[in-house]
């Protein structure tokens, strides 16, 4: 099987890594020349793409509207599986479906990364036990699907996550897009600017994430605009609930709003605790463990 990825970011090169260590031989390619350099010299990749009409698997590493081009314009291999990486999923796998094309198309996204970007910051047990997310959709094909499958394990992660491509896009407007605004309108209080001393674990868990790129972020809460416009609306109200009782003085009001989060989380944890040792099914998702 002749992989190669296109996009030798942090993503991208984890995934060449993280294959590479499972004994894959794996081609990459990249828009600017800088960080595929970095990745030939250090050993990232076994080779450049020159043509890709030659592989098998083609992972896609580029932000949505990129990757979307990518994949629409490149040449592949007649049945090639072609799997993107991105943090949406429904754009993507409607552009594709319209275009007809005559490759397998995967929607992946993996749940791991770090504030940091660039080839530079890869490494390869990224994605030892973390979650990895497959879409599939009417046209998904099953060969090429368990291929992807038996790739994802290859690579570390511990449980894959199937579901459609709308359910993906809704899941992670709150589980990923709303907890980067949360960190980026937080740290917009001028407070931050003496707090030396004043820190702690909290402190560094609403912060850490701020620091993402702009661009990249803002493109995926355009192509999720629907999904992410409603959970930062559910949040202000959240939020309004708090600030009311604070405002009012009334302790019982304010009790009780904080009781119902507390509430929610615990029970959140002991279901998650509970999905720890085996598989599940809920609805319209359905999770496996890959590795104990």
């Amino acid at each position: 099987m002749k992989i190669c990825v296109a996009g030798l970011g942090l993503i991208g090169g984890s995934v060449c890594m993280s294959l590479k260590r499972a004994g894959y031989e794996v081609y990459g390619y990249n828009r600017s020349p800088k960080p595929l350099s970095y990745a030939l010299e250090r050993g990232i990749i076994d080779g450049k793409v020159e043509d890709f009409s030659l592989f098998d698997v083609v992972f896609v590493a580029f932000p949505p509207k990129a990757a979307v081009n990518f994949i629409l314009n490149t040449k592949f291999k007649e049945g090639a599986i072609v799997a993107d990486i991105c943090g949406v999923k429904k754009m993507i796998e409607d552009a594709v479906y319209a275009a007809h094309l005559n490759i397998s198309y995967i929607g992946t996204h993996p749940m791991a990364g770090k504030e940091v970007s660039g080839i530079e910051n890869a490494c390869a047990d990224l994605f030892d036990r973390a979650n990895m997310v497959l879409t599939r959709g009417i046209f998904t094909d099953k060969a090429a699907y368990e291929t992807i499958v038996g790739l994802v394990k290859d690579m570390g992660f511990m449980r894959l996550v199937e579901c459609s491509a709308e359910v993906h896009d809704r899941k992670i407007a709150y589980t990923s897009q709303l907890a980067h605004i949360v960190s980026n309108a937080y740290v917009k209080d001028d407070e931050i600017e003496s707090c030396l001393g004043f820190t702690g674990g909290s402190f560094q868990d609403m912060t850490r994430i701020a620091a993402v790129e702009a661009g990249v972020w803002a493109e995926l809460y355009l192509a999720n605009a629907e999904n992410v416009t409603r959970k930062v609306q559910k949040l202000i109200d959240n939020l309004e609930d708090i600030r009311r009782a604070v405002a009012d003085g009334d302790f019982n009001a304010l009790c009780r709003v904080l009781e119902d989060g507390r509430a929610r989380y615990s029970d959140s944890r002991a279901l998650s605790f509970q999905k720890d040792a085996s598989g599940f099914m809920e609805g319209e998702i359905k999770a496996t463990l890959l590795h104990n």
